[in-house]
This record gives structure tokens, C-alpha cells and sequence, in this order.
């Protein structure tokens, strides 16, 4: 077969009927001259020439005899992908759940725990430094053994931790309860670094390149929908003390049955997704650490993702306190977290798609960061309304824009600091965002009016204070380019098979 006769090759009437989810690349030449081989990559589902999964759909190269010796090369996509991929959207929502099981109804747990609010508080706090123990393993899992290792991981310490809360809860000694609820919350803790920082590494082995940021965000976004449910649920299952314990107990209940299916989910696909999953080796974590250390452009990815992760961690746990001063309850409180991470969600669904057509990353992330600082700093002035009107349209203009990042940013990541692992840049991002959430949650606390104050126990310094670090970071992405010289898609250029030459990305 010829160049031209390759190079003009259109998917067959029955390719073209595959599902939607069939993905397909245009015809990409390996080599300069006619005496190298030419190499076709094509995208495609495991139903493929009448075959499925369980007819031998699992090949990966197809010998295309010419007279130039070419040949095609199929990466194949297998639909086993959204068991998994469903899978680690549940685990990400039960466990953002399970961390804010209390911060939405946390003046009602105080009273139940005959503690304060900022006693509370350190069930958030303590989740978010668990994290920071657990990073190293999940690294290691992720790198070592994949996604199913890690996933099984997170569901053996979502049921030890869950299931240790509600023992916690009905202990008849109220000084053993709360100590023993907060041995379980640092076990959630430990949990959620491994499903939080998988999408990356499960999109990157299961995903072709026009799926990943779909993939990715699909699953870390559904940790933020767990808090939105948090928020809004748990103030209605929890409407006084005395109901806390039952709160916990069904909120047990869905965690243990959401973790069942993860003990069988398959740990890789048969045949690679996409020339960057089946051609690169596992770096060594020592060269993967250096690699990420000397990469400019990490930083200025790294510091504005994880200031606005802690933001929003902080916002997140402590958005009741910050608006029942000013007469809101706690029921609407737990409405505007719903709305911060909802209307999120749904942007996060429109954009998501249209990046992963047009690749369009670094433009995406120099929009978005600015307008997330301005949220922030518009947000100072909205509890003092005392309405719900401008909290509520000011934390959906927030989430739309942070959830919207979010993948994007990790994506963007993987792409610039190829052929380290995805699974690391994920981790070390996330692992920042919790430092400094917890970091945020404890001087934001600090920070609260005395009840001298007008109103008593105000957090207006904590919003500035929230405001100046978020306005403070926007200059980062905005260097990209500038500092560290052009931004270049490594892994894009392998799944392109673009050789000796490099594409710039943004």
C-alpha cells in the first residue's frame, strides 16, 4: 500500500459504525525517508471487524502488507474501562463525603460532643495531614501496581474508618467519643490519597489522548460531588445532637456497599490504549523525582493548583461558620456549599470535552486562574449582605471556574513533564493541596472575630486572608512560556509519533 493510498485511508463502514465511543487518529508517518518504516496509529474500540472482547479483540498490532513494508499499529479501548472508571468515581465520592460528615452540621456536633466548633474543625484538619502520610505509598502503588491496587487500598480503609466513627459515636463515655471518631477520620484520611490522585494514571492506561481529560476529570471531580452531597444532605439527617449517631451509621452503610465492587475490577487493559501507555517503562522514583524537580514549569502548575485545592478545602469546611454570623442557617449554608460544587460539576462537564478536542490547555488555565482569584475577593463581601442571593451566585461563579481547572491543570501536567509517571505529578499537587488546606483551616480558625465582635465569631479576615493568597498565585500560570522557555506536550508528541520535531501545547 502506498504513502498516499495510507495517508488517504478513512475508517471502514463498519469502523465508521462503531459506538461513540470509538476514537480515531489520522494517519501519522515515523521517519524521514521512504526507507523507514511507516507506521499508521489508529484508535478504536475492542469491538472491531465483527470481533468483541471475547473473540480475540485483544490484538494490538495489524500486519498491513505493502510494498514499503508499513504497517498499522491499533490501540484498542476496551468498554471493561468504565467499570473501573465508575468504580473510582463512587470511592471519590464517599470519601469527600466521609470528610465532611461533619463540618456541615459542626454546631450541632459540637453540642452532641459537648465540644466546640473549632474542635470540630480538626476532623477536617486531620483528614487533610492524613493525606500527607499516605502520599508516599500512593506513589509507590500507583507506580508499582496500577490503579487497582491503589483503589483496593482506599476501600479496605474507607470500611475500617467508617465502621470505627460509628463505634466512636455510641461509646456510652462521651470523653472516649470523640478521640475514637477522630482515629477513624484520620483512617478516611489515609483512604483518599489513593483514589484522589488515580484518575490521572488509570485515564493515561486505559484512555486514548482524546478521552483522558474527559476521564480524569469525571473522576477527580467526583470528589468535590461528595462534598456537595455532604453538604447538603447531612444538615437534614442531623438536625439535632441527638441524631448525629444515625447520621454517621447510614453514611457508613453507603461506604461499605461502594467499596464491594473495587476487589473486582480488571487491574489493566489486554492491549495498550495509546502509543505513550504501551510503550514507556516505569521510570525509577528517584529519576521521576528529579526529573519533576528540575521542570520549571511543575512550579508554576504546582503552586497556584494546590493554594487553590487548599482554598477550596478550606472554604468547603468552613463555610457554615463563615455564614451563620450574619443569620443564614445551617441548612442554607450547606445549600450555597451544594451550589459552590455543583454548578461546578456541570461547567466541569461542558469544558472538559472541548479541551480534549482542541488541546487547547495553557489558554484554558490563563483564563480560569484570574477568575478564580477575583472570586474570591468578591466573596469578601458577601456574607455581610446577610442574604443568600450574593453567596450563592458568587460560590457558583467560584465552582465553575475551580472544577473547570482541575483537570485541566492535571492533564496539562502529565503532557509538559513526560515521561515521568502521571500518578506522580497527581499525587504531589494533591498531597500540597491538603498541606495547605489543613495549614488554611487552622489559621483561618485563628482568625475568627471574638464575640465582642459585630457579629460575634466573624470570619471576615478569614476571607481576606483567602482572597490575598488566591490573587496572589495568578502570575504563575501566566508566566508559562515566559519562564522555563515554550511549553512542549511531550507525551502528545509520542502518541502523535512525532519524531525530532516538538509541538508547542497551550
Amino acid at each position: 500500500m502506498s504513502l498516499n493510498a495510507l495517508a488517504a485511508r478513512r475508517p471502514s463502514e463498519e469502523e465508521h459504525l462503531l459506538p461513540h465511543s470509538t476514537e480515531w487518529a489520522e494517519l501519522t508517518i515515523m521517519g524521514a525517508g521512504d526507507d523507514q518504516p511507516q507506521v499508521e496509529h489508529r484508535y478504536t474500540d475492542e469491538v472491531s471487524n465483527g470481533e468483541t472482547s471475547g473473540s480475540g479483540a485483544g490484538v494490538v498490532e495489524e500486519a498491513i502488507a505493502g510494498a514499503n513494508g508499513g504497517g498499522a499499529v491499533v490501540y484498542r479501548v476496551y468498554k471493561r474501562r468504565w467499570f473501573g472508571l465508575i468504580q473510582l468515581v463512587l470511592l471519590n465520592i464517599i470519601v469527600s463525603w466521609d470528610w465532611l460528615t461533619f463540618s456541615p452540621v459542626a454546631n450541632t456536633a459540637a453540642l452532641y460532643f459537648r465540644t466546640t466548633p473549632s474542635t470540630i474543625n480538626w476532623l477536617s484538619t486531620s483528614f487533610l495531614f492524613a493525606f500527607l502520610v499516605a502520599s508516599p505509598f500512593t506513589v509507590y502503588t500507583l507506580h508499582r501496581s496500577g490503579p487497582r491496587a491503589s483503589i483496593i487500598a482506599a476501600s479496605v480503609l474507607l470500611l475500617l474508618g467508617n465502621w470505627i466513627r460509628y463505634i466512636g459515636v455510641r461509646l456510652p463515655a462521651q470523653h472516649t467519643q470523640f478521640p475514637v471518631v477522630m482515629l477513624g477520620q484520620i483512617l478516611i484520611g489515609l483512604a483518599q490519597p489513593f483514589v484522589l490522585s488515580a484518575p490521572t494514571r488509570y485515564s493515561d492506561l486505559w484512555f486514548t489522548p482524546a478521552g483522558r481529560v474527559s476521564a480524569t476529570a469525571l473522576a477527580s471531580l467526583a470528589n468535590p460531588f461528595g462534598g456537595a452531597l455532604g453538604q447538603l444532605i447531612d444538615p437534614f439527617l442531623a438536625t439535632e445532637p441527638g441524631q448525629i449517631p444515625n447520621m454517621t451509621l447510614y453514611i457508613a452503610l453507603i461506604s461499605s456497599a461502594v467499596t464491594i465492587p473495587s476487589f473486582f475490577i480488571p487491574a489493566r487493559p489486554p492491549t495498550p490504549a495509546s502509543p505513550a501507555s504501551g510503550t514507556r517503562a516505569p521510570l525509577p522514583l528517584a529519576t521521576t523525582t528529579k526529573l519533576l524537580a528540575i521542570t520549571p514549569h511543575f512550579y508554576l502548575i504546582f503552586f497556584p493548583f494546590a493554594i487553590y485545592v487548599g482554598l477550596f478545602n478550606s472554604i468547603s469546611s468552613l463555610l457554615t461558620q463563615i455564614l451563620t454570623p450574619y443569620g443564614l442557617s445551617e441548612t442554607e449554608s450547606g445549600i450555597a456549599g451544594a451550589l459552590l460544587i455543583l454548578v461546578g460539576l456541570v461547567s466541569a462537564a461542558i469544558t472538559s470535552p472541548i479541551v480534549d478536542r482542541n488541546k487547547r490547555y495553557l489558554l484554558f488555565i490563563k483564563i480560569l486562574v484570574p477568575l478564580i482569584g477575583i472570586s474570591y475577593l468578591a466573596f469578601i463581601w458577601a456574607p455581610p449582605t446577610r442574604s443568600v442571593a450574593a453567596p450563592y451566585a458568587i460560590l457558583s461563579i467560584l465552582g465553575a471556574a475551580s472544577f473547570s481547572l482541575v483537570p485541566v491543570a492535571l492533564e496539562f501536567l502529565v503532557e509538559i513533564t513526560y515521561p515521568v509517571g502521571p500518578e506522580v505529578g497527581s499525587v504531589v499537587c494533591w498531597a500540597g493541596g491538603q498541606l495547605f488546606g489543613g495549614v488554611f483551616i487552622v489559621v483561618s480558625d485563628a482568625l475568627k472575630a471574638s464575640r465582642d465582635a459585630d457579629p460575634p465569631f466573624n470570619m471576615t479576615r478569614t476571607l481576606v486572608f483567602q482572597a490575598v493568597l488566591a490573587l496572589a498565585v495568578v502570575p504563575a500560570p501566566i508566566c508559562l512560556g515566559w519562564i522555563g522557555g515554550k511549553v512542549v506536550g511531550k507525551r502528545a508528541e509520542v502518541d502523535k509519533g512525532v519524531e525530532g520535531e516538538r509541538r508547542e501545547v497551550g
